[in-house]
């Protein structure tokens, strides 16, 4: 798989991305929002630095389940850029387990609050947003239901379709213990599902190359203008 790529937050810090660059990353997911009031503070200039270096590179957004999806949307909107270069907004679907917001809605609410946040993402951004899970979430809300998304997929130990009863991805998070040129300390490491010419595709349309054919006729998955 030779389309190597990270996810970054506040943890790495500054990052030299033309060394991460250089050293094979093509792409890179940075926390931009989570909830309804929060806002990444390395994210503005890991925008910045990542477009100025030429990496691919994109926004997400950490949903949590004690605010509305309306107002996390409305955050996400005012925080992140419409920048047409940028990959596709992720939607990073989690238990909270590590937050003081200890609600956890039933399957149908949650689906609710996931397609109102996927809907306003991807009416800000243009582009169909992507999902990323864990296997319990995935488990719990997700297993069984048709998303026309792009999937992001959690393995550390073994790969996504042991684990994920076969769910399509086009990413995958294979370790949170990566090291890359330019990051001080440990990162999450992923993976493009394909080779560099589905890459240079997925860049031009925003859609995993495989999806196309039955994306466009809804309208989405237009090569970028």
């Amino acid at each position: 798989m030779p389309i190597q790529g990270i996810d970054v937050a506040r943890y790495q810090e500054n990052i030299d991305f033309p060394a991460a660059r250089a050293a094979g990353i093509h792409f890179v997911f940075m926390k931009a929002t989570e909830g309804r009031d929060y806002v990444d503070p390395y994210f503005r200039s890991n925008w910045e630095r990542a477009r100025t270096s030429g990496m691919a590179h994109g926004a997400y957004h950490f949903m949590t389940w004690c605010s509305l999806a309306s107002e996390q949307a409305a955050w996400f909107i005012q925080n992140v850029p419409q920048d047409p270069s940028a990959l596709p907004p992720v939607l990073d679907l989690e238990w909270n387990n590590h937050s003081s917001c200890k609600t956890k809605p039933n399957r149908a609410d949650a689906l609710e609050k996931i397609r109102v946040m996927l809907d306003a993402m991807e009416r800000h951004t243009g582009k169909l947003p992507i999902i990323y899970t864990d296997m319990n979430f995935h488990r719990d809300v997700l297993d069984g239901e048709y998303f026309p998304n792009a999937f992001w997929l959690r393995s550390t130990a073994a790969e996504p379709h042991e684990r994920y009863n076969n769910r399509p991805w086009t990413f995958w998070q294979y370790t949170q213990t990566g090291v890359v040129r330019g990051i001080k300390g440990e990162v999450d490491r992923n993976v493009f599902y394909g080779n560099q010419e589905d890459w240079l595709r997925f860049l031009w349309t925003g859609c995993d190359p495989r999806a196309i054919a039955a994306l466009q006729p809804t309208g989405r998955c237009l090569p970028a203008k």
